[in-house]
């Protein structure tokens, strides 16, 4: 039998947010493969999807800024929630923003390398680190390019915890491009629309719905039925264009946009520390006494 941790148990309860016993027993039921252990809770009615880069953990704040037709997304982490609230660091992380969308690296080294008034990024970087107290890290950037005829969408959330940047085209209405970067804000699609699900992806959910259905007792003639009604749901959830529009859920994304002569080219969406192991805390403590009872 594998050995269960606590730390394990913790990483799938917060993919899942099932209970703590339900989350060891279902590692325990695929010898401790996490994303197995995702798909047994689903496939029992448990728990929605998950995913292992869910995870929310490193503070910092992420910027967008536009250059005529290019813009650009960073994100810049620090140590402690408090720093994010500095003004030195508020100040590096719109810098840092405003000099990508200006130069274009094309690799974080390019882009370290970026030279400011004061040096380059790199060292503008390492006296802030010595200022504040903290580790300071340049985490990531992805640079957009848009057509004269189209509009760059520029929102953040909380300060800068959610950073979107979205591309409307056949509308230079920059206010339209705004909505929809703060719908994918709040509701957090995977794709503009449906055609770029991988198709890896859509077969791994049937697999999944499959199961589900077939364990809730439904009978095999109409199995299929329900997995293919599923599936259409599935996709419409995780495609921007298909969702019910947040400002106004009587109409979808694709037809707000319409209505205004545009359609979605593209989003970016970065929400500060996805994807980065978080501290240890009491948290396994607690699991860990449950688990000797």
């Amino acid at each position: 039998m594998a050995d269960i941790s606590a730390k394990m148990v913790k990483e799938l309860r917060d993919m899942t947010g099932v209970g703590m016993m339900d989350a060891k027993r279902a590692l325990v039921e695929v010898e401790g493969d996490m994303d197995k252990a995702v798909d047994y809770l689903r496939e029992k009615g448990m728990a929605k999807a998950g995913k292992k880069n869910d995870r929310i953990a490193a503070e910092g704040l992420a910027n967008v800024a536009v250059n005529g037709n290019f813009a650009a997304i960073v994100e810049v982490n620090s140590e402690t929630d408090f720093v994010s609230k500095n003004e030195m660091f508020q100040d590096l992380v719109k810098s840092i923003a405003k000099e990508v969308a200006e130069n274009k690296p094309a690799s974080m080294e390019e882009a370290l390398a970026i030279k400011t008034d004061k040096g380059t990024l790199e060292t503008e970087l390492i006296e802030a680190q010595t200022v504040i107290g903290e580790k300071i890290s340049f985490r990531r950037f992805e640079i957009v390019e848009k057509a004269d005829n189209a509009a760059f969408g520029a929102y953040l959330h909380m300060g800068g915890r959610i950073a979107v940047l979205s591309v409307v085209d056949g509308t230079t209405d920059e206010e339209v491009a705004k909505d929809i970067a703060m719908h994918v804000a709040a509701i957090n699609p995977r794709y503009v629309d449906e055609s770029q699900i991988p198709q890896e992806e859509l077969d791994h959910e049937k697999t999944v719905l499959t199961e589900q259905a077939l364990n809730e007792g439904k009978p095999a003639n109409i199995v299929d039925k329900m997995v293919i009604g599923r599936l259409n749901k599935f996709k419409a959830e995780i495609s921007l264009v298909d969702q019910p529009f947040v400002k106004d859920p009587d109409m979808t994304v694709k037809n707000y946009v319409s209505s205004k002569g545009g359609t979605v080219n593209s989003f970016v969406r970065f929400e500060v520390g996805e994807g980065i192991e978080k501290r240890e805390d009491n948290f396994a403590d607690e699991v860990m006494s449950q688990m000797k009872k």
